[in-house]
């Protein structure tokens, strides 16, 4: 019953996803990251409901979590439905108030803008009930992981998360010298008006803007790494599974965590592994809003580590970054290339390997068009 109410659900996400018109209702509260992440936390719950629906018959406390599931599955269906109902609402809408004849240029100039919930008591409606039942749904997985699950053989596959490694060639690479210099002088630098010892500097931006290379390129810096006796890199993503986490942490610091299952095990190793050192730990593409998930990782890792030990954050969200520790002077928020780093990287993309003819065409069709 529980898998066919949470495929239900995944089904309608999927539908939303699709839809262009989820970009809009994005604008709102960041709706669009709030539906992939509920879809993401659906796949993981998805790929354990056989063995969980095999355990409720004789754990009482699983049987409670299929009870908890089941409830938020309906209340997430109700609200997708309405959704649903609502852009198609939105969209006749438009295409009545429109001539077909412009209804291109629509789309393209204003829709984005006004496209979808145009009423913006509804839009605000929805977008709170997706964030509540976001938060519900983050408990559900959180004690999802207490149980230790096995994975369905043949099942689902478990959310594609995106996966990231230190590794950069700096050479490659054009742009961002500014920001990289101030982060790795705020990661350095001692703290002389009573900040805490272990502090979380974050970089902040929209995806695709450059931040998982940025701390690449600070993560490999010269000085970074001479003013660090430990570096550890984790690619976060979604779900914020604490015990994942505290895995990759130890395979970082070249511990073994292949005999540890209880995440309590896991901290303590942790917390010998750090004893006395000065740790950069980067922890890349996080999500979590829930400040109670980060909160056992971080009081381990505060023990035993030498002052000046630092975390390094990249995510999406401000928010985010608050709730990971940063306060508003150790955020850094990226913005676009400038237009001379723009040309730069594209030169060395588009010109390589190129004769000075070719490359003369090239660079003059590229700046028509860039004017």
């Amino acid at each position: 019953m529980a898998d066919a109410l949470v495929s239900v659900v995944l089904k309608q996400l999927s539908l939303i996803i699709a839809q262009k018109v989820q970009k809009e209702v994005g604008l709102v509260a960041g709706v669009k990251n709030e539906v992939r992440k509920l879809e993401s936390n659906f796949q993981a719950i998805q790929a354990v409901l056989a063995d969980a629906e095999q355990r409720q018959l004789k754990e009482g406390s699983i049987k409670h979590w299929i009870g908890q599931l089941k409830d938020v599955s309906y209340d997430m269906d109700d609200v997708l439905d309405e959704w649903s109902t609502a852009i198609e609402k939105s969209q006749k809408k438009v295409n009545d108030e429109h001539p077909r004849k412009t209804i291109k240029k629509v789309c393209s100039f204003r829709i984005f803008s006004c496209f979808c919930f145009r009423e913006v008591g509804l839009r605000f409606h929805v977008a709170r009930k997706i964030q509540t039942l976001n938060d519900r749904i983050d408990g559900i997985v959180r004690e999802k992981n207490t149980f230790h699950f096995k994975l369905s053989e043949g099942g689902p596959d478990l959310p594609q998360r995106k996966i990231t490694a230190p590794f950069i060639d700096a050479a490659e690479l054009k742009g961002r010298e500014k920001d990289k210099g101030t982060i790795v002088k705020m990661l350095v630098s001692e703290s002389s008006d009573q900040k805490p010892a272990l502090r979380t500097v974050s970089l902040v931006g929209m995806g695709g803007i450059g931040k998982t290379t940025l701390a690449q390129l600070v993560y490999n810096d010269q000085e970074v790494e001479t003013y660090f006796g430990l570096r550890i890199w984790v690619c976060v993503s979604v779900p914020f599974d604490e015990t994942r986490i505290a895995k990759a942490i130890l395979e970082g610091l070249n511990e073994s965590a292949h005999d540890l299952i209880e995440l309590q095990d896991l901290l303590e190793r942790i917390q010998e592994s750090i004893s006395g050192k000065r740790f950069l730990l980067v922890l890349d593409d996080v999500w979590n809003e829930d400040s109670t998930m980060w909160e056992q990782l971080k009081n381990s890792l505060k023990r035993g580590c030498l002052p000046g030990s630092r975390f390094l954050v990249t995510t999406r969200n401000k928010k985010v970054a608050s709730i990971m520790g940063s306060s508003s002077t150790d955020i850094l928020e990226l913005g676009l290339l400038s237009p001379d780093e723009c040309w730069s990287l594209f030169s060395q993309r588009a010109f390589f390997g190129k004769d000075s003819r070719e490359r003369e065409n090239l660079e003059e069709t590229a700046q028509q068009h860039g004017e």
